[in-house]
């Protein structure tokens, strides 16, 4: 699932223009998702000149998210509303490593994909 996000990313990139314009407008994001024991991770690079994806979880990533467990990840990926992310970080079931603002701007920029 997490692979085939990035195959998503990139195809949005050659072919939607709103979805070229906003990340044009963020500077990139370089962002991840894992669940808490790191068993499964995979990170995204995303600028205007490209994406790149890769398993694990560098250090310098702008936003982290940790899922308690795999099936709690499919869960609230499948509706990523930021109530089901706030209702998930109040449940325990979500971290968030970073800043509020970057998730905010990566759902924004997810609409467009």
């Amino acid at each position: 699932m997490l692979w085939l996000l990035g195959v998503m990313l990139k195809r949005a990139l050659r072919r939607k223009d709103r979805f070229r314009e906003r990340l044009t407008e963020m500077r990139g994001l370089d962002w991840g998702i894992a669940t808490e024991d790191l068993a499964i991770a995979r990170h995204y690079r995303m600028s205007s000149q490209g994406i790149e994806t890769g398993k694990g979880l560098p250090v310098d990533l702008d936003l982290e998210l940790r899922f308690e467990s795999a099936a709690a990840a499919v869960r609230i990926l499948r509706k990523p509303t930021q109530k089901a992310f706030l209702d998930g970080m109040m449940d325990g079931r979500v971290r968030l490593v970073g800043d509020s603002g970057d998730l905010t701007r990566l759902q924004k920029l997810l609409r467009d994909i």
